[in-house]
């Protein structure tokens, strides 16, 4: 499966150059990680955000969020964010900042 990779520069924009962010190829798309812990990707034409379990619910409150669903089992903690809303910087930097203060409360990996 391709991804979609302006979005994927989209994200590389918002993560800014950091010595602990890495990209792995995952889930048949692009994943970014923070010492080893994955925060967000794109899959398709659609971002994969890491949200955390406590903040799942409020995310899922927003209307361009669906729970990650792979393999017919919701992921938790993990939304997958599509539709034109996408195409805002702003929702991007949400779901990016969102995503990453989640992964900066893990032990690096």
């Amino acid at each position: 499966m391709t991804y979609d990779e302006g979005l994927a520069q989209r994200i590389r924009e918002e993560l800014g150059e950091r010595p602990d962010l890495t990209e792995k190829h995952m889930f048949g798309g692009l994943s970014f990680l923070l010492v080893g812990n994955m925060t967000v990707g794109v899959v398709g034409d659609e971002l994969i955000a890491r949200v955390g379990p406590d903040r799942a619910q409020e995310a899922l409150a927003r209307p361009e969020a669906r729970p990650m669903d792979f393999t017919g089992r919701p992921m938790r903690g993990w939304v997958t964010v599509s539709g034109p809303a996408l195409a805002e910087d702003a929702v991007l930097r949400h779901w990016v900042t969102l995503s990453l203060a989640f992964a900066g409360t893990l032990p690096p990996k």
